[in-house]
């Protein structure tokens, strides 16, 4: 605890009780009881619920529309506009709901790089909410701590809902607003953590580019001869799973940058899904699940033992646990620049190929696409599977325009001599319902062939349409596996199934045909006589 005065006028708010400045885990699981957060389940990690919102609220998301940072902003669904003058009208509001009361404030980095580094603070009033950034973040060392000044302040007044938003033309009660020339972000109507976890990585996707540095939405290890290995993919697609591997030390599961030193990981810690969790899996993250680690919506029983497998509350049960709960992690979370990239696809139309390596404009061309395919659900009327395009996998969180970073990776990979590939971890014989799903033995031969190099001296035939370059032999891969043109009983079904993903690509590519591009992406892509 440390006198409050000093931080009143510096933060703006009045007639605060005690300011709980940067508590250790220990400090922070008692306020956590006291103030009757959640409860500890049987091994001592504490559970909390984060309320109604289990995840994040995409479309209450608004930047100000203010120069400069208006002529980069790609603005439209995913950055949205909002005036100074409504900004500061909650901003006034958050702060009078974070004054006359304890509050909490906690300094961290979001950097390993300390050339790109960013320092921010969190102000909240949720014991629990210091204790996710705390884990989520890079914990500086005290005597950082003494001379912190922050670049980035977030203003955490979760239990704020403004309820005049139809007359600020808002989307709902609840915000999460940017302020890129003050540097503050304000967060309302929400207690979901990540919204503090994506807001900082959509700054630093903000940030970085302007400054010729490139941010990653993936996962990265690095080998025992220090090579770098990066991992993109959405939801599903085994991002985590393939990355975590007993021969190569962690650098990071999620949120990386490029600079002219090499890859860094921008946090401290990691943030995995629970649901379905099992301990022969995924043995990793279930052991990481202990004391200092925070559990979000999980379902437990009087005694504190979690059903991993209960969604009641929302399957989008989490964990938040410092990187140091992973044994075989890179404790400088950075390392030299990657020698290899891997774009993860779960194609569950059946079409795209176990591996291909890429040409760098492929890679380019892939990295806006940001391609996976999601099975049929069980909604009526959904009988296959849905593609799913997300740019650079993870246009939620670019503020510029994606082909901005898509430029940006071309230039690195150049600069580095970066080979890159595309992996379907999804079905193969057929789409879902039909195929089966690639096996995750094959899967890490393709990887490893990868990591090895040894892919790099196979033969390779190309891949009508969608033109790529898949090996002939691999080992521990079926020959016919590698074609999957072969692997489906009818070729003519799977010709016509190609054409019909191949349209899907290219119609996702409509939006970027007005930009401003050194070269056409779509000359990258699929083709269709």
């Amino acid at each position: 605890m440390e006198a409050v005065h000093k931080f009143e006028k510096e933060l703006g708010l009045e007639n605060i009780k005690n300011i709980y400045r940067n508590l250790n885990y220990d400090l922070l699981l008692e306020h956590e009881k006291a103030n009757e957060e959640g409860r500890c389940s049987d091994n001592g990690t504490f559970m909390v619920d984060t309320g109604i919102f289990t995840g994040r609220s995409p479309k209450d998301k608004y930047f100000v529309n203010e120069s400069p940072s208006n002529k980069y902003i790609a603005w439209g669904e995913i950055n949205q506009p909002i005036s100074k003058e409504i900004f500061d009208e909650l901003f006034s509001k958050v702060k009078e709901q974070l004054s006359n009361k304890n509050i909490y404030v906690q300094d961290a980095y979001c950097g390993a790089s300390l050339a790109s580094r960013k320092k921010v603070r969190f102000v909240t009033e949720v014991a629990w909410q210091a204790h996710f950034v705390k884990n989520m973040f890079i914990r500086p060392k005290d005597e950082e701590l003494e001379e912190f000044t922050p670049d980035f302040t977030v203003y955490n007044g979760c239990k704020f809902l403004n309820k005049e938003f139809k007359k600020h033309g808002l989307h709902s009660d609840v915000f999460v607003l940017f302020n890129i020339e003050e540097n503050i972000a304000i967060i309302g109507g929400t207690w979901y953590g990540g919204e503090m976890k994506k807001g900082i990585f959509s700054m630093m996707n903000y940030w970085l580019p302007l400054e010729g540095k490139l941010p990653m939405h993936c996962s990265a290890n690095v080998g025992k001869d220090g090579d770098v290995a990066l991992f993109f993919g959405l939801s599903g697609t085994g991002k985590t799973t393939l990355s975590t591997d007993a021969n190569r030390k962690l650098i990071g599961d999620d949120e990386h940058g490029w600079d002219e030193d090499g890859i860094f990981n921008f946090e401290g810690g990691c943030y995995a899904k629970c649901i379905n969790l099992d301990k022969n899996s995924e043995p990793e993250i279930y052991g990481a699940i202990r004391k200092d680690a925070l559990l979000e919506n999980v379902v437990a029983d009087e005694k504190g033992v979690i059903d991993y497998t209960d969604g009641s509350k929302t399957e989008n049960t989490r964990v938040s646990y410092p990187i140091y709960h992973i044994e075989n992690h890179e404790p400088t979370l950075q390392a030299g620049h990657p020698k290899n990239i891997i774009f993860l696809t779960a194609d569950a139309f059946g079409i795209l190929p176990p591996v291909a390596k890429l040409t760098k404009e492929q890679a380019m061309y892939y990295f806006l696409s940001g391609y996976t395919a999601k099975v049929a659900g069980t909604e009526r009327g959904i009988t296959e599977p849905v593609a799913t395009f997300s740019a650079c996998f993870g246009e939620a969180f670019l503020p510029l325009h994606p082909t901005v970073y898509a430029k940006l990776l071309g230039k690195k990979i150049d600069e580095h001599k970066v080979n890159v590939f595309l992996v379907n971890t999804g079905w193969s014989g057929g789409p879902y319902g039909v195929g089966n799903r690639m096996s995750i033995k094959a899967t890490r031969a393709c990887i490893n062939a990868i990591l090895d190099g040894s892919i790099n001296s196979a033969s390779f035939e190309e891949l009508p349409i969608f033109n790529l370059k898949v090996p002939l032999k691999l080992e521990g891969v079926d020959d016919k596996l590698l074609n999957p043109r072969n692997t489906w009983e009818n070729r003519e079904k799977y010709d016509k199934s190609a054409k019909k993903l191949a349209h899907m690509f290219i119609d996702n590519f409509e939006k970027y045909l007005d930009s401003n591009n050194d070269f056409d992406f779509r000359e990258a892509g699929p083709k269709i006589d």
